[in-house]
């Protein structure tokens, strides 16, 4: 069975020993941040602050700093899996005959099996706060000159306005004071477009920020699933049985049930204020901008929640393995559309939105630069800075190989593309204007004549083989 809610996770990182407990006060105000950066920096365990300064409620940070501490929550070591799923899904035939039916009926019933199931109550629903307040939560001031305390790993949830589609979105929040918060909507993520729309019909949006879930909902929320596809089945196809959900009390949205805290709220397209600045994970505070204002209206707890965080900075922290894991898991569905992608790596340490690299099985002149532009029409890639396109002998994880191929299979002028005034990260510190930027994709594939290579290749170094099994078998006598 999968894992259910976050003190089950305490629980199994504690049998694996991954986790450690401070017993000692501690503040929300720069020092639980100080102890964290320097506990991930090392890659150091998840932390349990049990005895917070002016709060009774315990915090729980880098739950997801490492793979093996992922591998525990979300109960796999092949994060390929979850795209895996999706491909399969795509490509089930729906039956037509009574036979056929009864055939796919195993099939079918995964599809049920994953969607979410609606519960009249559930742990979140223990306690109905009266007087809603972000005063009695214990959210983190990270950053000497941050503009104040900030939620980092609150799943806000949204649906379409139009379709009902439900989304899932990590956005930080600036507090303003007890019922007031700031919501950091970049341009380009789906909980912006929600808020767009209802924008421009006047209206405000309803919100839910949602603290501490089951591993696979969090997940859920900070992939970049394909257009359409509700977050809550992206999560029980991670999980592989859809979570449970309950409805707000004050806005017409449905929760994890399982959830530690859950906020309530709208966000109010005619008040927008400052938001900023904030130590971000490209290692730069971003500046001050204007960023619409949640209030709170409502809040629904355990009734002895653990508040979930996180913080962010300079590469690499706890965001890098759950991007690890998106990275992973999403290779199927890039193949799906890109059948030569052999393997594909965003590395960590540019802060996954700024490079790519990718591995192709070559057939013919051009198809690395086909490559580039088809993953740049693909979702949140469109904001990717840097594509490196290399041949499937190179690793596309070993920086080394990656550097060997670039140096020696591209030209600069030849297999340098750049595009100009193309959609970029709202948090990119190079980007001459705010989303709007320019990209580079380097072709650093073997080139052909027809690529304009009149040379002849090359022919790589390689070991004999007679010699290499010989040397194999003789090694443990060498005694090196």
């Amino acid at each position: 069975m999968p894992i259910e809610d976050i003190s089950e996770l305490v629980e199994k990182l504690e049998k694996a020993g991954e986790i450690r407990r401070v017993k000692i006060l501690v503040d929300t105000n720069l020092e639980i941040s100080e102890i964290l950066s320097r506990v991930m920096y090392s890659n150091g365990p998840a932390i349990l602050f049990e005895n917070v300064k002016n709060y009774d409620m315990p915090i729980l940070a880098n739950a997801f700093g490492s793979l093996r501490r992922l591998e525990i929550g979300l109960e796999m070591q092949d994060f390929t899996e979850i795209g895996q799923r999706i491909v399969d899904m795509t490509r089930m035939e729906m039956p037509t005959g009574i036979f056929d039916k009864l055939r796919k009926l195993p099939e079918l019933s995964k599809m049920v099996d994953i969607a979410p199931k609606l519960q009249k109550s559930g742990p979140v629903t223990e306690v109905i706060e009266d007087a809603p307040s972000f005063d009695k939560i214990p959210i983190l001031k990270t950053w000497p000159k941050d503009a104040g305390k900030f939620i980092t790993f609150g799943l806000i949830a949204t649906k379409h306005p139009e379709t009902g589609v439900r989304n899932l979105g990590v956005y930080r929040m600036q507090i303003i004071d007890s019922t007031h918060a700031l919501m950091h909507w970049q341009k380009h993520k789906r909980g912006a477009h929600h808020y767009d729309i209802k924008k421009d019909s006047g209206n405000k949006i309803e919100a839910a920020i949602i603290i501490g879930s089951d591993p696979a909902t969090v997940f859920s929320a900070v992939a970049p699933v394909p257009e359409g596809l509700d977050k809550y089945v992206f999560a029980g196809i991670t999980r592989k049985t859809g979570i449970k959900t309950v409805k707000c009390r004050t806005v017409d949205l449905e929760v994890p049930a399982n959830a530690e805290i859950v906020l309530e709220g709208y966000v109010d397209p005619s008040d927008i204020r400052m938001e900023g600045p904030f130590g971000d994970h490209t290692g730069y505070y971003t500046p001050p901008e204007p960023y619409p204002v949640f209030t709170l209206t409502g809040i629904m707890r355990r009734q002895k929640p653990i508040y979930l965080t996180t913080i962010v900075g300079k590469p690499i922290l706890e965001d890098a393995y759950i991007g690890k894991v998106i990275e992973r898991s999403f290779l199927p569905l890039i193949r799906m559309f890109h059948p030569e992608v052999i393997d594909f790596s965003m590395p960590a340490s540019g802060w996954f939105q700024g490079m790519a690299i990718i591995s192709i099985k070559k057939r013919y002149p051009g198809q690395a630069k086909k490559v580039m532009m088809g993953l740049w029409g693909m979702g949140q890639l469109a904001l990717t800075k840097f594509f490196v396109v290399v041949d499937e002998d190179v690793n596309v994880h070993d920086l080394n190989d990656v550097i060997w191929a670039i140096t020696t299979r591209s030209d600069a002028a030849r297999d340098t593309i750049i595009i100009n005034n193309t959609p970029t990260d709202t948090l990119d510190p190079a980007s001459p204007f705010v989303n709007l930027g320019s990209k580079i994709g380097i072709d650093a594939t073997q080139k052909t004549k027809e690529e304009g290579y009149q040379r002849e290749i090359q022919e790589l170094v390689k070991p004999d083989e007679v010699t290499k099994k010989m040397v194999d078998s003789k090694w443990s006598s060498y005694g090196i």
